[in-house]
């Protein structure tokens, strides 16, 4: 990105910052559901899009944290052993039960870092604010 801007160009960056552990488990594994409902569609997706035969009551929502990696994954689980066909892609995929699909990755990070995650990508951290109520923060990069 640093290469498209002139030097005082402005970015602005939003992180989502590191909470308690439960704190970041629930609003990924919500109980009315949504996320659950938002990472099957992914599955919904492919069925409509590109003529696969998903059965989205097979697999079940399920997010995790990596502590080591700091970040939350989003992964689809098989209930049982099944086969999948995604006739546009030419594709058949065997699942065991048990098996994931990883369908994302939420990273998270210390305030501290983005001023040198900035300077290490040709910017200064001109400002920030910080969320305290939902930890997440809005980082203002200038270009060099």
């Amino acid at each position: 990105m640093r290469r498209r801007l002139a030097a005082g160009d402005a970015l602005l960056v939003g992180a989502d910052l590191v909470k308690s552990i439960d704190q970041m488990l629930v609003a990924y594994d919500d109980p009315a559901g949504v996320t659950a409902a938002f990472n099957l569609n992914l599955l919904g997706r492919i069925n409509r899009e590109l003529d696969g035969d998903f059965d989205l009551r097979q697999f079940q929502h399920e997010s995790r944290w990596d502590e080591r990696e700091r970040r939350i994954e989003m992964h689809l689980r098989s209930r049982r052993d099944q086969t999948v066909r995604v006739r546009e892609a030419n594709l058949s995929v065997r699942f065991q039960a048990g098996e994931t699909i990883w369908t994302e990755s939420s990273h998270k990070f210390l305030a501290g870092e983005l001023a040198g995650m900035a300077e290490r990508s040709g910017f200064r951290e001109s400002q920030h604010w910080v969320d305290r109520e939902w930890p997440f923060v809005e980082s203002l990069w200038v270009a060099n």
